[in-house]
């Protein structure tokens, strides 16, 4: 493709700019306003710099992908609900052997859960959980963090599994089975060979045994993994503590600087009892370490100090027998008051006898001609009492709260596996997604609301600005240009080619994420392989799902879920923070190798 108008294509690549320094940096401290407003701001200034009109700006929103991903969101959103990541997540404690077992269950569970949930909803989920059972293990907190690298490899199985294959599904016309087919066993091997680097990596310290600790330190680790709550598949931003602790940290201090106010709550007599006996306890404090110096020589200033409290001691008892009598006398009004108001309730009583006895014989002159009336329908009383034993069997067939809970998360996990077998028989995927959650709407039988704001919207606003400008930039003639280039060194009928293919992918996935480099090169590529066979080009688009989601474990910034687990672990406030360089070290060498490996046997 040739290169537009000089205009165009600078206008046009300083509106990509801006999109991709705010998809890469969102917090830019000079516009600091994030992804989703950042990608709207590139698809405007595409409309408004003339690279696209309205009417193409509005066709350049793929309504499919959007489809598919909302219905896959509402989905995980009621298996969440149904518990389904809670069993997953106690799977990763359950009869647990060891270190090296814990490592193989957390690649195995977050990729399992990734291929089905999407890696982004499964790293929101399970991080926190992940992160207290590494803890409750004695394990160090960087290889917790490996979560986000075996969910990133377990995504690439299906086109449910991460956003770009469900860009890859849509454009391709690949059916779900074709793509499981074609990219599982690639999977496989990825997820093993990443789990047997971890191993390798951290073979010495999962060998040292746990050492002893403090009993009450591993009862508190141990109820910290049990009574975890799986939090909603949503982001927040906030990281100071929430309002909550801040309320409960400043009522503790407000009781622990009043705390005289119970006590003037509870009446004036109460007030001076508690203050009396306070001074009571006081002497007696007193008393005992007068007692105590008395063995040394200093006898008689002692004896006359503990005389001396001994006649405060009395005087205070004498006190709080006075204000007893006081009280007591006190009590004695109260009952002869309460005694005149049980004989006023005994008036009143027998007065309602009375009214009760003329109701009786209302209701006897009632009872009398309903039996009439009831001769003269032909109802006899047997057949009331059966209408009544009928009534109670009724009642009681009403299920329990738990058993309509059981009952309610059955069907969710078959209207889940229905949902997994229409897509694998070929059924259009984004109207099967749809279907599914409406499904689950319906069967929830109660306001949708709540359930529905969990969905990201910001995520498919951001796909939609994301579309508009990566249509814009294409429009510039830049990306057809580079492709030329590379294009004859990038042939993947040829070992050569693909390594080349595979780096350029790679290195775009972490330049540009991962998403805006399928919908660059997605349709190039498959032209491509197209010219040199059908099979080639269905062969060109699973490589391009496969490498740009196992290419973002590179750096943190290559994937979404890198830097939701980095962002989850630092909210856990569990002094866990994975940094940068930290997360280079393992990614770059597994990148490579499961990157390679995977190649090999990709169909």
């Amino acid at each position: 493709m040739a290169l537009g108008s000089p205009v165009k294509v600078v206008l046009g690549s300083i509106a990509f700019g801006i999109f991709w320094i705010m998809a890469v940096f969102p917090s830019v401290p000079c516009l600091p306003i994030g992804r989703t407003a950042g990608s709207l701001l590139g698809a405007m200034l595409m409309v408004i710099f003339m690279v696209l009109t309205p009417e193409e700006a509005y066709h350049a929103i793929d309504l499919p992908i959007l489809g598919l991903l909302f219905g896959t969101m509402v989905v995980s959103v009621y298996l969440e609900r149904a518990d389904m990541f809670m069993y997953l997540g106690k799977l990763l404690s359950w009869k647990s052997k060891g270190a090296k077992d814990l490592l193989c269950r957390i690649c195995l569970i977050s990729a399992v859960s990734s291929a089905l949930f999407t890696n982004d909803t499964a790293c929101v989920v399970l991080t926190e959980f992940v992160l207290k059972v590494a803890r409750q293990h004695n394990l160090r907190h960087t290889l917790s963090s490996r979560l986000a690298t075996s969910s990133n490899i377990g995504s690439a199985a299906t086109p449910i599994g991460n956003p770009q294959n469900l860009v890859i599904a849509v454009l391709s016309k690949i059916t779900f089975g074709q793509f499981l087919v074609g990219v599982l066993p690639a999977t496989l091997l990825g997820v093993s060979v990443n789990a047997v680097l971890l191993l390798c990596m951290y073979w010495k310290p999962l060998s040292i045994k746990k050492q002893e600790e403090d009993p009450i330190v591993g009862a508190a680790a141990e109820e910290a993994v049990n009574s975890h709550r799986f939090s909603p598949a949503t982001l927040s931003h906030i990281s100071s503590l929430n309002s909550q602790d801040w309320s409960s940290k400043l009522e503790n201090l407000n009781v622990q600087s009043s705390p005289n106010l119970t006590a003037n709550a509870g009446g004036s007599s109460s007030g001076a009892e508690q203050s009396l006996r306070t001074r009571l306890s006081s002497s007696e404090n007193e008393i005992n370490r007068a007692v105590t110096e008395a063995l040394t020589p200093k006898n008689k200033e002692v004896a006359i100090e503990v005389t001396s409290i001994h006649h405060k001691k009395d005087d205070s008892i004498h006190s709080v027998h006075s204000l007893h009598s006081i009280h007591h006398k006190k009590e004695d009004s109260v009952h002869s008051i309460q005694s005149v108001h049980h004989k006023k309730e005994d008036s009143v009583q027998s007065i309602h006898s009375v009214h009760h006895k003329k109701e009786d014989s209302v209701q006897s002159i009632h009872s009398v001609h309903s039996n009439r009336v009831a001769s003269v329908d032909g109802l006899s009383d047997n057949e009331a009492s059966l209408k009544s034993v009928e009534g109670n069997k009724g009642k009681r067939v009403i299920l329990s709260p738990k058993w309509r809970r059981l009952l309610w998360k059955t069907c969710v996990y078959l209207v889940t596996v229905g949902m997994l077998v229409a897509l694998l028989l070929g059924l259009d995927m984004s109207w099967t997604a749809i279907t599914a959650a409406l499904a689950l709407v319906v069967l929830d039988f109660q306001d949708a609301q709540h359930c529905l704001e969990k969905v990201s919207y910001s995520l498919l606003i951001f796909f939609c600005g994301m579309f508009i400008t990566v249509e814009g930039f294409n429009k510039t003639g830049i990306p057809g240009t580079l492709w030329d280039l590379i294009e004859p060194f990038a042939q993947i009928n040829r070992v050569s080619g693909i390594t080349v293919l595979a780096l350029v992918i790679i290195a775009l996935s972490n330049l540009a994420s991962n998403v805006p480099t399928v919908l660059l090169l997605g349709g190039r590529v498959a032209a491509s392989a197209a010219r040199i066979s059908p099979e080639e080009e269905r062969k060109a688009w699973l490589m391009l799902a496969y490498v740009s989601t196992v290419g973002g474990n590179l750096s943190l910034l290559g994937s979404a879920a890198n830097l939701i687990v980095c962002e989850q672990a630092g909210r856990a406030q569990l002094g866990y923070n994975l940094s940068f360089w930290n997360h280079i070290k393992f990614g770059l060498p597994s990148t490579i190798i499961v990157t390679a490996v995977g190649l090999t046997v990709i169909r």
